[in-house]
């Protein structure tokens, strides 16, 4: 359970800090403001990039938090800034990491609800809470944050997704 939650979201925001610094790299190189690029999107009726990011530290910190039956980390409202966003990201990586392995362990079938922002809590096992809910979600949203800055432009290639070296 833990590496199947911490264990890839851990890296995987490691991996999207990364990308955006490249975002901001690309940027500066071109001479224009790098949050240009936290304002786009795919379509018209998805979230931006800086949202994309959102959500996945929010999926990475509350699937977590809720395995050890915790509040997750207090995140600040977000804003349209790089510097932020990778603050952001720290700072979820900082929590999850701070929670008991032995507990996520443990967790595969205590009884979960996932709250969505709407206030409808979804059910689930703390085993299907990752595996059909919160890793996918956090895997689409880097994704989409991947693909939204090479659409942009900047030079990425699949190991800068999987952060290999």
């Amino acid at each position: 359970m833990y590496e199947a939650s911490v264990g890839l979201f851990v890296p995987y925001l490691g991996n999207l800090s990364a990308l955006l610094d490249k975002g901001v790299a690309y940027a500066e190189a071109r001479k224009f403001n790098p949050t240009v690029l936290l304002g786009m999107r795919l379509a018209p009726n998805m979230y931006d990039l800086a949202q994309q990011v959102g959500e996945a530290c929010r999926h990475a910190t509350v699937a977590p938090a809720l395995l050890v039956e915790r509040d997750p980390v207090a995140l600040p409202a977000l804003e349209h800034d790089m510097a932020g966003l990778q603050a952001r990201i720290a700072t979820s990586i900082e929590f999850i990491e701070s929670l008991p392995r032995t507990e996520i362990d443990a967790a595969a079938d205590r009884n979960v609800f996932f709250r969505l922002k709407n206030g409808t809590e979804l059910p689930f096992t703390g085993r299907t809470l990752l595996l059909t809910f919160s890793v996918p979600q956090f895997f689409f949203h880097v994704t989409t944050a991947y693909d939204l800055l090479r659409h942009a432009g900047v030079e990425l290639v699949k190991k800068d997704y999987l952060g290999r070296k």
